[in-house]
């Protein structure tokens, strides 16, 4: 026949492997000495895992910014050299044109002495027998020479002024795009110089932010970790564990007869002495954690102040650390030497020393 599983049941087993876990888990939290006297805050740790990231992260952000910056800084630097080069090149250009249009030997006072093709144009020319050395068109000749002199003359002066007028209208043009490239750079300047601005806003703002909702965070987790340790006190002392109940030792088959089970082996006096002593250690352990919670407040202070000063205040900050260390050292000898005075006071206090069977009914459960 088969066996049909009911939906109750296996809520049911659900809920007892849960149950067992979480039984699992306290029992490990409470047995181990070192968690339970110590403790580690893990929180904390991987807050300052967490915070050292982001440190790094915003480093390397910050320095890849600022590369961004120098590529576009050399992009403009190159740019503008490359124009003065090319404005440079179009002058000596301009130059060479002008010497060679307005400016060739054909054009000069003298160039009729230096002509080399002086006979060919006088080819036409002849001299009469008998008569060397007459020139009878020396006056038509010279009327010419100095017409056409004249004409070359005003003719140059024509083309320096249009080469002067030129030359200036070109150099306007060269002074007027300077003049845009440095207002051009002038306004990329100002542009960075406000996105550093903003940047440095936006980042200030986020670390106050930031730093806001991590105290508040801070202060939540210890209030709560505080409401649950108090509880878990009261539910330590209210419990049958602490409170030892002697109507559980009874036994039904009389009351000579006690029950192995719940057998405490200690007197009302003695359960009285050992809850005062619970009540002692719970108020230490309270005011432990106080000490420890306006000792983080304050690192977390000392931090915040430290990371607004940056590299400046470095070593005054770990001096800070360093003297807190010292101070922990001092607290933690001073709470040492208390414990030790305080063993030795309950070693004479208590002369009863238990044995095996008290301690063996220990450890058996969390609850």
């Amino acid at each position: 026949m088969n066996q049909v599983e009911l939906l109750s049941d296996r809520v049911a087993a659900v809920q007892l492997d849960r149950r067992r876990n979480r039984e699992l888990q306290r029992r490990e939290r409470i047995f181990d000495d070192k968690l339970r006297t110590i403790g580690v805050d893990k929180d904390a740790l991987d807050h300052q895992v967490k915070e050292l990231r982001e440190k790094e992260q915003g480093q390397e952000n910050a320095f890849k910014i600022y590369a961004d910056e120098l590529l576009c800084s050399d992009r403009v630097a190159c740019v503008l050299e490359q124009r003065q080069k090319k404005d440079e090149r179009l002058l000596n250009e301009a130059i060479v044109r002008f010497r060679q249009q307005f400016q060739q030997p054909a054009s000069r006072r003298e160039f009729d002495l230096n002509d080399p093709e002086l006979l060919k144009k006088q080819e036409g020319v002849r001299i009469l027998p008998g008569l060397t050395g007459e020139d009878p068109a020396q006056r038509d000749r010279l009327r010419k020479q100095q017409e056409q002199l004249r004409a070359w003359t005003l003719q140059q002066q024509d083309e320096l002024e249009r080469a002067k007028q030129q030359l200036q209208q070109e150099l306007h043009q060269y002074d007027q795009s300077r003049l845009a490239l440095d207002k051009r750079a002038l306004e990329l300047q100002k542009m960075e110089e406000q996105s550093k601005k903003a940047a440095a806003i936006a980042t200030k703002d986020f670390n106050r932010a930031l730093a806001a909702e991590i105290t508040n965070r801070r202060l939540q987790e210890h209030h709560e970790e505080e409401e649950n340790n108090q509880t878990d006190i009261l539910n330590q002392l209210n419990g049958d564990l602490l409170m030892e109940n002697p109507e559980q030792n009874m036994s039904v088959l009389g009351l000579s007869r006690l029950r192995r089970d719940y057998y405490k082996g200690m007197s009302p006096e003695e359960l009285q002495q050992y809850t005062q002593y619970q009540l002692q250690q719970a108020e230490q352990r309270k005011r432990a954690v106080m000490e420890q919670r306006e000792k983080e407040l304050q690192e977390h202070h000392e931090r915040m102040t430290s990371a607004r000063a940056a590299l400046l205040l470095e070593r005054q900050h770990a001096r800070i650390n360093k003297e807190l260390r010292r101070a922990m050292d001092n607290t933690n000898a001073l709470l040492a030497q208390a414990h030790d005075a305080q063993k030795k006071h309950l070693q004479d206090v208590y002369t009863n020393i238990p044995d095996e069977r008290y301690f063996s009914q220990f450890n058996t459960s969390s609850r």
